[in-house]
């Protein structure tokens, strides 16, 4: 049984797509491996899963950015996140956090905003990649801040992060488990979060809202899809495993640790939500001018 996750070993949707293989493992008596297969923002993961025999063997750990945003953003997308794939289940959702290296005059969100429009297109911002939530959330974030920052895609989450941490960069937009490794270390230096709560993990940190963009709040999410097609009864069986795992105390405690509140839903909850999140970011895709050839 394999799982593919769309994007490099370190990031925040593959960290969660491990803790779900090692779930299934222990519901189904079988090893369900991880493999990451990266490129152009998770689509190419995608695409192989939409192509894959609909036997329930091979399965997708998608993520806003594959399932909601890539509509949106390319041109030419292999895939149809509503027609390609049979839904299983939602897993988890949590907000992006913004941080700056340590060595970036900007203490608040408002002074790098300042920071900003002194230098405009001076600071660079690292992403997990094209059409990933930290691309969209950071391009939002200027076009309400009024600010130029300028656009540095990785293959992932953790090439982004130690990219911010080095200097390479100078702010991410990321997941709190990806980023509070550095901020503990004092290498990066946290500003808000852009969900619509504090989190408890970091009661200091405020959200986005507060900090003084009223109008600005992203979260991301993941959750299990199969190629279309497949059995409604190994669909089901995997719903069923899945919702059972994130109900047990355990696994709450770590989706909490990773910075996420797990979010169990039924296949047709799951489809019906893609179909609202395809059109929410169709709207934010269009409001910030983002596009990827």
């Amino acid at each position: 049984m394999k799982i593919v996750v769309p994007f490099p070993p370190g990031g925040p949707t593959d960290v969660v797509g491990r803790f779900v293989a090692a779930k299934l493992s222990e519901a189904f008596n079988q090893q369900f491996v991880v493999e990451n297969r990266a490129g152009a923002g998770g689509t190419v993961g995608s695409e192989a899963v939409a192509q894959a025999g609909p036997d329930g063997y091979t399965l997708l750990y998608g993520s806003t950015s594959t399932l909601a945003m890539a509509p949106s953003l390319y041109r030419k997308l292999g895939y149809d996140p509503r027609k390609s794939f049979a839904p299983i289940s939602l897993v988890s959702s949590g907000p992006l956090l913004v941080a700056v290296n340590a060595g970036l005059p900007a203490q608040t969100l408002a002074q790098l905003i300042a920071l900003a429009k002194d230098r405009p297109g001076a600071l660079n911002y690292g992403s997990a990649g094209n059409a990933t939530p930290p691309h969209l959330a950071a391009e939002l974030f200027k076009s309400l801040s009024g600010t130029q920052l300028t656009h540095v895609p990785y293959k992932g989450g953790g090439p982004a992060l130690q990219a911010a941490a080095s200097g390479e960069v100078q702010v991410i937009f990321e997941g709190i488990v990806t980023l509070a490794p550095q901020i503990r270390s004092g290498r990066l230096r946290a500003l808000a979060l852009t969900g619509a709560a504090r989190d408890a993990s970091l009661p200091d940190v405020p959200t986005v809202a507060e900090a003084g963009l009223p109008a600005f709040q992203v979260s991301f999410w993941s959750g299990l899809v199969a190629p279309a097609g497949t059995p409604v009864e190994v669909v089901n069986a995997l719903n069923g495993a899945l919702r059972r795992a994130l109900s047990d105390a355990e696994a709450r405690d770590t989706l909490t640790r990773f910075g996420l509140a797990p979010a169990a839903s039924s296949p047709a909850e799951f489809a019906r939500f893609i179909d609202s999140e395809i059109v929410r970011w169709d709207k934010t895709v269009q409001a910030s001018g983002a596009r990827v050839d």
